[in-house]
């Protein structure tokens, strides 16, 4: 294992309350999406719950809940609310009786796209107030973020 306490050290510590407030700022503009697409009422954990089947489609409940952290009631709790807008079907796992995979509906899907869209529109407006410097610069941090963030064991602590 790295040294923890000597690596961070090396990092700029001006970095994280900067990153800190974009995140605030993007948490922001997804709540503010969701509000202004949403006719039904569907809670920021009711959408990463709608994220996460969509990226992983077929996903049993079990392993949603695992990586969501949370228990199964709440997990179950979740999808019958999204079950009920008409957002989410749940179906049984072709190899187990006892489990339960989750997709999202035709309707679901058009619910995040519209989401999504309009997170677009409002970081293409921002990101074209950018100097074209500071856009790749931010292009090239943004993709090795990503390729961090997504390196594996990194999300399943």
């Amino acid at each position: 294992m790295p040294h923890r306490d000597r690596d961070l050290q090396l990092i700029d510590p001006e970095w994280a309350p900067a990153t800190s407030d974009v995140v605030d700022l993007l948490d922001l503009l997804w709540q503010q999406a969701r509000d202004t697409v949403t006719t039904t009422s569907v809670s920021t954990p009711q959408l990463r719950l709608m994220y996460l089947v969509d990226r992983n489609d077929g996903i049993r409940m079990r392993a949603l809940g695992e990586l969501l952290c949370t228990a199964p009631p709440s997990i179950s709790r979740l999808c019958d609310r999204l079950q009920a807008a008409g957002f989410l079907e749940r179906l049984p796992c072709p190899d187990s009786r006892r489990e339960v995979s989750l997709r999202l509906t035709a309707g679901g899907r058009r619910h995040l796209e519209r989401i999504r869209s309009e997170r677009e529109a409002t970081l293409t407006l921002a990101v074209e107030a950018m100097p074209q410097a500071d856009r790749r610069a931010l292009a090239t941090g943004l993709a090795a973020l990503q390729s961090a963030i997504a390196a594996p064991g990194r999300l399943g602590r």
